[in-house]
């Protein structure tokens, strides 16, 4: 096909109908965009990007056409929310809306448009084949027959996993701390008012929220429901782009909010993001609360789950016991890496059942010092994977199989049933799926 694609590039065609899926087309610059966007995102792509992105673009084409006929679709303010992470992500990465618009060769409105229409698309395909597959439920007994059946080496391995109990509060903040920080803010806000600073460039300076600051505090078009309570009920009552909000204090530090632009319920602002400083004299008191909270519940004095629900300020764990959760499973085990390099530091030579000295650490979801301690709830050393420790890893190697089997099928029987009409330039390739080409 290596011949073909070099044909592509060479004839000049601005656009073609290039493969007809029931009565829905495939353009050759919808082939040409795909290819685009995985290159720069570093998608590897298993084969002739010509060949390869046609057959996903007709394979996309026949989940939506079942969906729209199962009436099955996406909800719009997600739809939304995903766009405007991405199309954040590209200026960020790109350096700018400008530069964005150069690389794609499109106004920043029409890649908001196309995305919205991809984002839709992905998200009635996922709801799709989940409904198709909803009801591949193994058995315990099937899943037990299919891992006797796997080959020792197909068998994975499983890395070392913690499941780790937290109790973590913060030192308190001074008032004379707080008061410092507002000082700051009103400054800043003066600044602007008056028109001897831009607020774009004091963020860009002083403002602790790291990634907005690169950007002069602009974090984007966002929806209510993504901003923490307190800073939406502040920015979405801006209204004079000129004005500086008032003082908001949200579980962050404290912020003053510039409005840039309202679109309907979004709405894109800048701010700064001050935090309040604790003192060294503060941690130690905190530690040294920590060690007698410790002492207690090494005495059996007090359970540590018994301690969390008295003491935690980590609203995350404190109603579950102190179990931490794994963001990236959904579940109570962590790989070492995953955890936060403190906590990973202190149980790295615990046992199970044994709590750690008192520690600072980082809070990352806050960005602030926290002092804590931690205990050992559960620990796995590195092993082939068995039905007793890892039986849902397996249950999924299973539904994933069998998913992957009834789909698979399920496209085939489809296609059959579905007029397919493919250039005849475009129809040299080994398709994943035969049958698109009929003899």
């Amino acid at each position: 096909m290596l011949a073909v694609s070099l044909g592509m590039q060479a004839q000049g065609v601005i656009d073609e109908v290039i493969w007809v899926v029931g009565d829905e087309a495939i353009l050759r610059s919808e082939v040409e965009e795909e290819r685009l966007r995985a290159q720069y995102e570093g998608q590897q792509i298993a084969g002739d990007p010509y060949c390869v992105i046609p057959e996903q673009l007709a394979v996309q084409k026949l989940f939506l056409h079942q969906a729209e006929l199962d009436s099955v679709e996406a909800n719009e303010s997600t739809v939304s929310h995903q766009v405007d992470m991405r199309l954040n992500y590209y200026i960020n990465q790109i350096g700018s809306k400008e530069k964005m618009e150069e690389y794609f060769r499109k106004t920043s409105s029409e890649i908001r448009e196309e995305m919205m229409t991809t984002v839709r698309n992905q998200m009635i395909i996922q709801q799709m084949q989940q409904k198709l597959t909803s009801d591949i439920k193994p058995t315990p007994a099937e899943i037990r027959r299919y891992y006797n059946s796997l080959p020792m080496d197909s068998i994975p391995m499983m890395p070392a996993q913690v499941e780790v109990q937290i109790l973590s509060f913060e030192p308190p903040v001074p008032a004379e701390e707080t008061e410092r920080v507002k000082s700051r803010l009103r400054e800043f806000t003066e600044r602007v008012q008056n028109g001897t600073a831009d607020f774009g460039m004091l963020a860009r300076l002083y403002s602790e929220d790291t990634e907005s600051a690169k950007r002069g505090g602009e974090l984007g078009f966002v929806g209510k429901g993504q901003l923490v309570s307190e800073f939406a009920d502040v920015a979405f009552n801006l209204n004079d782009p000129k004005r500086v909000s008032r003082i908001v204090q949200t579980e962050y530090g404290f912020h003053i909010i510039q409005l840039i632009e309202k679109k309907g319920d979004r709405i894109n602002c800048r701010h700064i993001l001050i935090r309040p400083r604790i003192s060294a004299t503060d941690k130690i008191r905190a530690i040294e609360r920590l060690d007698s909270i410790r002492q207690e519940i090494e005495k059996d004095s007090l359970q540590f789950e018994q301690a969390v629900i008295r003491y935690s300020q980590d609203k995350n764990t404190a109603m579950n016991a102190g179990l931490m959760i794994n963001p990236n499973t959904g579940s109570s085990r962590f790989e070492y890496q995953d955890l936060a390099p403190e906590i990973a530091k202190q149980i790295y030579t615990l046992n199970e059942g044994d709590i750690s000295q008192p520690f600072v650490m980082m809070d990352q979801t806050k960005n602030r010092e926290v002092c804590a301690i931690v205990r050992v709830a559960k620990k796995t050393d590195v092993h082939r994977a068995n039905l007793t420790d890892d039986f849902q890893t397996v249950k999924a190697m299973l539904e994933a199989k069998l998913s992957a089997e009834h789909l698979h099928d399920w496209i085939l029987k489809k296609q059959k049933a579905t007029y397919v009409q493919i250039s005849p330039e475009w129809q040299g390739c080994d398709f994943q799926y035969p049958g698109w080409v009929h003899e």
